[in-house]
């Protein structure tokens, strides 16, 4: 018995249909992919949630309607929202990313994907865009918040913008250096240890001017200060292009991702 295949007009059209393309999908379809994947886990993650959302929400509302801190002339919440907003940018940014990527990177996750067709730069641009999306969910509710407490901002946006993108990016930096080069344990210890410190000496809550003269000159260096000082310089006092603060979180940035670049060990 002879078996024959069809190759009629019909059989071509199905054959042209149904045939294997096999290849990775286009990388700008694999990079909105894993960063939807890596929002959807940061949200539903509750430590992580407590730190990106409850948390500045909390301080934003207490410290807000209860003088409990000596915020200077004006409403507290014109004070305390700037610094509350560039915190919520240091949760996420470098808390919150710091502490998952080192896990992932202790249980092989990181190394599994480095395997993966998707380019390991595609893979921090990933996270990048899911710290970024929920720092615009943060913004929103934040800012929902302080206007219900009765918040007045000024200045101008395209400061804020800068401010908030060069802050993302030192975070950034800073967090994937801590998480590549420090074991998991090591990295949640620091993490949270670094996020409690500049919660109190980067001048989200307390005013710089509250400390000594020469802790002043250094806490202004740090990033933290930088963010909340340029924020709270323009949304409170209206002021022009913070250059000072934009040059030094520009410095942060380059130096923590060129170092992360540089020592990040996948396993």
């Amino acid at each position: 018995m002879t078996l024959t295949t069809g190759t009629g007009a019909g059989s071509g059209a199905a054959t042209g249909a149904y045939a294997p393309r096999p290849g990775a999908a286009p990388l700008s379809r694999m990079i909105a992919a894993q960063a939807a994947l890596e929002t959807k886990m940061l949200l539903r993650n509750g430590e992580q949630l407590l730190l990106t959302v409850v948390i500045p929400t909390l301080l934003l509302v207490l410290f807000s309607a209860v003088d409990i801190v000596d915020t200077g002339a004006g409403k507290a919440v014109d004070f305390l929202t700037p610094g509350v907003l560039a915190l919520a940018v240091m949760s996420t940014a470098f808390t919150g990313q710091a502490i998952a990527t080192g896990f992932e990177r202790r249980y092989g996750v990181l190394k599994r994907l480095a395997a993966s067709p998707l380019p390991r730069w595609a893979l921090m641009t990933a996270k990048t865009a899911s710290v970024l999306v929920t720092e615009v969910l943060q913004v929103v509710l934040l800012t929902v918040i302080a206007f219900a407490l009765g918040w007045s901002p000024h200045g101008d946006p395209l400061a804020v913008l800068l401010l908030l993108v060069l802050g993302t990016a030192a975070f950034s930096g800073l967090g994937l250096l801590m998480a590549g080069t420090l074991k998991a344990e090591a990295t949640l210890a620091a993490a949270n240890l670094v996020f409690l410190l500049l919660l109190v000496g980067g001048g989200v809550i307390v005013p710089l001017d509250k400390f000594p003269s020469g802790a002043q000159d250094v806490l202004g260096l740090l990033p933290i200060s930088a963010l909340s000082d340029g924020l709270r310089d323009v949304l409170q006092h209206g002021a022009g292009m913070p250059w000072g603060d934009l040059g030094i979180l520009a410095g942060w940035a380059v130096v923590a991702l060129a170092a992360a670049g540089r020592f990040f060990r996948w396993e």
